[in-house]
């Protein structure tokens, strides 16, 4: 819950602080270039870090039955790829294309993002609407799914200098993350109140 929170408002914050940026026009990873480029560069870390510990959460939690690989395993190396993403910055969006060393790692790692992201909504949509206790999550993981996918779609047409979008490729990729952000917060909250409240049933002499 955390990790999406801080991802979130510290991307949000450093573009309305960013001289000359434009959260319309360019990415989030560009902050990690500018004055304050380090904090940008230590969200990345932080966030990548929480999503990680989320994943093994979640292989705790759903240890047999669908998602019980496939899901942790793609949150995980999601979070792995974000961790990567901040050392290795990217290059400027103005280029097109990733030209230094830096910039092609990032653009490995920031592909892995955006590739595991609707997979892991996906899989966890194929856990959720079967079980009963999780069948509440599966219709807006379905749907953050589906725009998931259409805003991959999106964004790399927008990443082609002549398309209509090119000048709106910061917002679509804002959606994306905000997205599979508030997917993340929302689980984890029902998986934080789920074990709240099985401690509170619990009597104290068990506990």
């Amino acid at each position: 819950m955390t990790g999406a929170v801080l991802f979130v408002s510290v991307f949000t914050v450093l573009g309305w602080l960013q001289p000359g940026y434009s959260s319309a026009s360019m990415f989030v990873s560009e902050l990690s270039l500018g004055p304050f480029g380090w904090v940008q560069i230590l969200n990345f870390v932080l966030t990548g870090t929480l999503v990680l510990a989320f994943g093994r959460g979640l292989a705790a939690h759903f240890s047999t039955g669908a998602a019980s690989r496939a899901g942790p395993v793609l949150v995980q190396i999601l979070g792995a790829s974000l961790i990567v993403s901040g050392p290795f910055t990217t290059d400027r969006s103005a280029m097109f294309e990733q030209a230094s060393i830096s910039g092609i790692v990032h653009g490995v790692f920031g592909a892995l993002v955006f590739t595991c992201a609707p997979l892991i909504c996906f899989v966890f949509y194929r856990r959720f609407r079967r079980d009963a206790v999780w069948h509440p999550m599966a219709g807006w993981t379905l749907a953050a799914g589906v725009v998931l996918i259409l805003g991959v779609v999106l964004l790399k047409t927008s990443q082609q200098p002549d398309s209509g979008l090119f000048e709106w490729k910061g917002l679509v990729q804002r959606i994306l993350l905000v997205t599979f952000m508030a997917w993340i917060f929302t689980v984890a909250s029902r998986l934080r109140h789920q074990y709240r409240d099985s401690g509170e049933n619990t009597p104290p002499a068990e506990r």
